[in-house]
């Protein structure tokens, strides 16, 4: 009777003992052996409200596989510094990086770490050659063109304008400003005023008290293109307080709901479009990229736009749609 009683409990613990060593699995969550994805994210400059959004928002899609390590780095505007950056990420052998470069002086870094076999993601501003692994951002020279379409139409061919460009060094400043001019050739319209604004807003306010002053006579001054919100809506500002906002018409990229697209809806914008961040997308290929699924992860990702303007925000804006090739 002792040895059957004895054989019972044996075989009870046997069983409890592998339903214990099964429940991490059978739970759903992650293995406590589960190896982590460590991705090493550089943002050029979280001073923008466009990447503070581009942030938050790589933040919340890594949060929300438990898997993921993310480690984040912000360079200050400071290319130097971000180089530093990628080369910390390669020497700690992260798993992936995505960078969000400054301009083209970065290309030597990712090709680095390119080189040294990580997968690299390049976020919203391209670097030069080819050593990377997946490029994604929205089409800035369609969103240029587009901008240039719709101040031809809106001004009907003929009037002054003023452009506030973003970084001269970085390539989204020349894709949203060589379309922008393509489309109004040939027109009426002419850039009394244009100016680098470093993509900040502080700086676009100074750029646009010097186009005010340069073009004093009231009428002189019909439509202000900032290449970001931040840009539009300084140069809104400054001429506010000039007394000659309502002379001009303001446009500006980006299209985030706090900033942009409420700006709109408040009428200091007249129509703003949509430049994705891509967060989602590249916290997608990085996993698939560290979990050797890079077969899964195209070498480019292009990003849609949408147009908001006064008549249509509350709509949701419409799409646009990039010209059949």
């Amino acid at each position: 009777m002792r040895r059957v009683t004895r054989r019972v409990c044996m075989t009870t613990f046997a069983a409890v003992s592998l339903v214990a060593l099964a429940a991490p699995v059978m739970g759903g969550g992650p293995s406590p052996s589960a190896k982590k994805i460590r991705i090493g994210y550089s943002q050029c400059n979280r001073g923008e409200p466009w990447r503070e959004q581009m942030d938050k928002d790589i933040r919340a899609h890594a949060a929300k596989n438990a898997d993921i390590d993310l480690q984040m780095k912000d360079a200050q505007n400071d290319g130097p510094r971000q180089m530093a950056q990628v080369k910390e990420f390669v020497n700690a052998k992260v798993d992936v990086i995505i960078i969000s470069p400054l301009d083209t002086s970065l290309t030597p870094a990712v090709a680095e770490a390119f080189d040294a076999g990580i997968p690299v993601i390049v976020l919203d501003r391209a670097v030069l050659g080819d050593k990377y692994t997946c490029f994604i951002g929205a089409d800035n020279r369609l969103i240029g063109a587009e901008v240039g379409k719709w101040v031809r139409e809106t001004l009907k061919g003929k009037g002054n304008v003023v452009e506030l460009k973003g970084l001269s060094s970085s390539v989204p400043a020349a894709d949203r400003s060589d379309p922008f001019r393509e489309a109004i050739k040939g027109t009426d319209i002419k850039i009394v005023y244009d100016a680098d604004m470093q993509w900040l807003g502080d700086v676009a306010r100074e750029k646009m008290q010097a186009a005010l002053s340069r073009n004093p006579r009231k009428g002189s001054i019909n439509l202000v293109y900032g290449a970001n919100d931040p840009a539009a809506i300084a140069a809104y500002n400054a001429a506010k307080d000039a007394g000659r906002e309502s002379e001009m018409i303001f446009v500006g990229v980006d299209a985030l709901p706090h900033e942009g697209i409420e700006a709109v809806r408040k009428g200091i914008l007249n129509a703003t479009f949509e430049y994705a961040n891509g967060a989602d997308k590249a916290i997608d290929a990085a996993v698939k990229l560290a979990t050797g699924r890079k077969a899964e992860v195209p070498r480019k990702i292009v990003l849609g736009t949408r147009l908001y303007t006064r008549d249509n925000v509350d709509k949701g804006g419409v799409e646009i749609k990039a010209p059949e090739k």
